[in-house]
């Protein structure tokens, strides 16, 4: 088939590598454009621009999807990871197979733009990934693919992220053989729920929820926009932290410093063992680095 690829981010690069072993033409790809990043604010590709420079793919980087139309028409289909943009219904009808997504949750379950995020976020012990046809709703067109996949529990979601972009190529494989032998997809069944994209006010932690709790949170939020908490008026980010069964007594957001170890206290005495923080203006440190340079001996609270 002549395809064309959709997609921004790096959970791209391992379908786009298997591409180019296969039958298949990759025709295009499509991705956002440069967009600002950094101090300096200079202009950035994404990831999947960088790729196709690197391997010589033809790169399309639209302002408007309007532009789109006399490319697609020469196509079969169109495999979108990530892109970033809601494409119109009539756009998603140009190619011959339309268009199909790689999401990285077992839908409808996690329907949105923070799948693994949030399902690190509720403590699932199982994820996956789905392919499916795209049609005008937010991830809810008919399933030519899904795989389940067990999270580990130590897994942050960039971590999960990289599990699940590695599964990616098989099981387009499997959906794009389906299409070629007229095989249709099926409409999805079960319970819908949704993953809406984080913000960074809901990233605060809240010391009375249980540790369980907080330290999903602080494994889900990572690396962006992170788990944060204050601290003397300025904003810390947690970036990895351990449950912690403490037998001291602390209340919700107490520090201890003890044995090298900076714990936090949760509700019904639990406490969170911080592994790693960016302190406000530095970069990421051990917490117990942390805890040194800002002499804490206990008895502080965050928050």
């Amino acid at each position: 088939m002549r395809i064309g690829v959709a997609a921004t981010p790096q959970v791209a690069i391992p379908t786009l590598d298997w591409l180019l072993t296969t039958d298949h033409e990759l025709a295009l790809v499509i991705t956002q454009p440069d967009k600002p990043a950094g101090r300096g604010r200079e202009l950035k590709q994404s990831p999947v621009s960088e790729w196709a420079g690197i391997h010589g793919v033809t790169t399309l980087k639209p302002e408007s999807s309007a532009s789109l139309v006399e490319h697609l028409e020469s196509l079969d289909l169109v495999i979108t990871i990530g892109y970033g943009v809601i494409l119109p219904e009539s756009i998603l009808k140009l190619p011959k197979f339309g268009f199909i997504n790689l999401h990285f949750s077992l839908l409808p379950a996690y329907r949105g733009a923070a799948p693994v995020q949030r399902a690190i976020e509720n403590g699932e012990e199982v994820t996956g990934l789905t392919v499916f046809q795209l049609d005008k709703g937010m991830d809810t067109g008919p399933v030519f693919t899904s795989m389940a996949v067990n999270m580990e529990p130590q897994w942050r979601s960039h971590e999960a992220l990289e599990h699940l972009a590695q599964l990616g190529p098989v099981a387009i494989a499997s959906s794009l053989e389906s299409i070629s032998l007229g095989v249709k997809p099926q409409a999805q069944a079960g319970q819908a729920t949704m993953a809406p994209k984080i913000s960074k006010a809901e990233a605060e932690i809240n010391w009375r929820h249980n540790n369980r709790t907080i330290v999903n949170k602080i494994r889900a939020f990572y690396p962006a926009p992170s788990a944060w908490t204050l601290w003397n008026g300025t904003a810390v980010k947690i970036t990895n932290a351990r449950i912690h069964d403490t037998i001291e007594k602390l209340e919700p957001g107490q520090i201890l410093f003890h044995n090298k170890k900076l714990l936090v206290g949760a509700e019904n005495r639990g406490a969170v063992e911080l592994v790693s923080v960016i302190p406000s203006g530095k970069n990421e440190m051990a917490a117990a680095d942390w805890a040194r340079g800002a002499h804490l001996h206990g008895g502080e609270y965050f928050g």
